[in-house]
């Protein structure tokens, strides 16, 4: 059978190849009836454009790069942050007639600006979304900024650089976290951090301390652990936190694999949850679901905010627009079995 070509798409769509090519590329200014009638006759004769040919003409590699940490190089690899990155990215890539290539970085490694300019000089993609702990690190930036290539940073932390970013509403939702378990009568509230590398984290800290003042709570030096956002550091310190002379009735953890690891912990002590123990995460990744009992999260829209970032990529690369300003899509709690009232 005959490859379909784009003069048999234009030839049953009864328009030019130049109209055809338009849709395809999906430019401004085509008509909507003129828009159906090409997209219907893509679909019945099941046209694929040449990607390569596309490229060539366009000027452009229809690509766009998601750089992010490579979580396979920690002692409890979490893939959750990860997934939820792609399907975002590749929505807006498919919708928008983009590919999406993934490269994970090595932030330790200390050829990881080597490495991420190599990548960009061979696959040369029309834009970059830089994920966080990456998105906050001054010399990757640059890096990528030295290239020309038009980026997106994720989850920077703050609106703080001259590239565009997109976040979430960290602190705010975090202080309202905190307020929802003061509200349940729990007054010894704990803290674990995240790793010191991901502002964002960090800003849910600022949250946690923000929602006992507005509880007329008093903050706790005691009460704050340290954790790296592995579940293994969410049993270490839910492990020292329980021990406490006086121990929190609810841990508040800055990411779902930590708040895992203190339900871990307290199955192990035989401490019920939540009947004497609260416990909350941050991320809403699918072990919030998984573990028993569900853990009361916050939803970061972390799917919503890369599709955005993928779409203002594209976007402006079809406009030749300058990407300036940062976007905030807010995050929202996920009551579920792990928390409830504080014991008598």
């Amino acid at each position: 059978m005959p490859k379909v070509t784009i003069d048999d798409v234009a030839e049953l769509a009864g328009v030019s190849i130049k109209t055809v090519s338009r849709v395809v590329n999906r430019e401004p200014n085509v008509r909507e009836l003129t828009r159906e009638k090409v997209e219907q006759a893509i679909a019945e004769l099941n046209y694929r454009p040449n990607q390569a040919a596309r490229s060539l003409a366009s000027h452009h590699s229809r690509l766009i790069g998601l750089i992010y940490d490579d979580p396979s190089v920690y002692e409890i690899p979490s893939a959750g942050y990860i997934v939820k990155m792609q399907e975002g990215a590749l929505r807006a890539c498919r919708k928008l007639g983009y590919e999406l290539l993934i490269h994970p970085c090595r932030i330790r490694d200390k050829h990881v600006v080597a490495d991420l300019k190599a990548f960009l000089e061979e696959a040369r993609p029309d834009g970059i979304i830089l994920a966080a702990p990456l998105s906050n690190m001054p010399k990757l930036v640059r890096a990528i900024g030295s290239t020309g290539s038009p980026l997106v940073r994720l989850a920077p932390g703050g609106k703080n650089g001259k590239h565009y970013s997109v976040s979430t509403n960290d602190r705010e939702i975090s202080a309202e976290m905190t307020r929802y378990l003061a509200s349940l009568g729990h007054r010894n509230i704990a803290f674990i951090t995240g790793h010191p590398s991901h502002k964002a984290v960090g800003n849910r800290f600022l949250g946690y301390q923000d929602g006992l003042e507005q509880s007329d709570l008093q903050f706790s030096p005691q009460l704050v652990a340290a954790g790296d956002n592995s579940i293994g550091s969410g049993e270490i310190c839910a492990q020292g936190l329980l021990e406490l002379t006086q121990p929190p009735t609810a841990i508040f953890a800055a990411n779902d694999d930590m708040a895992a690891g203190v339900i871990r912990v307290a199955d192990r002590l035989g401490i019920a949850v939540p009947d004497q123990l609260s416990i909350a995460g941050c991320d809403d990744i699918s072990l919030a679901q998984q573990v028993y009992p569900a853990i009361t999260t916050i939803n970061q829209p972390l799917s919503e905010m890369a599709d955005r970032a993928a779409t203002i990529l594209i976007e402006a690369t079809r406009h030749k627009e300058p990407l300036k300003g940062f976007e905030i899509v807010p995050a929202t709690i996920k009551v579920r079995d792990s928390t409830g009232p504080a014991p008598a």
